[in-house]
């Protein structure tokens, strides 16, 4: 089983979760990071890392998150690896607490 990253991570984007995972399974998209389900070797480094909480292990993803597993696949296809921690975007502190936030995902 694989590592999902899910919405609380759309328009944060902390890059703690990538600087530990020693598999670059970590693709990063303009607002949103993915795991690559087929490159995740189940470690558990990232998950604590992640400050907003966005990364779950796939059979403990929340039901209203279920699409996010077949989203993460779907995106590491086409986004690049990340392998190193960035800066969050500007406003990320302002998004960490905000729900429903899937239609600000940007591809």
């Amino acid at each position: 089983m694989a590592f999902v990253v899910a919405e609380p991570c759309i328009k944060c984007k902390y890059t703690d979760c990538v600087e530990v995972c020693p598999v670059d399974c970590f693709h990063e998209g303009p607002n949103f990071l993915v795991i690559d389900p087929d490159e995740c070797i189940d470690c558990t480094l990232c998950e604590p890392e992640c400050p907003v909480t966005a990364i779950f292990r796939e059979e403990e993803l929340p039901d209203k998150w279920e699409h996010y597993t077949e989203l993460n696949a779907e995106l590491s296809q086409d986004w690049p690896v990340i392998t190193e921690q960035k800066d969050p975007p500007p406003d990320a502190d302002e998004w960490a607490d905000v729900e429903e936030k899937y239609d600000q995902l940007e591809r």
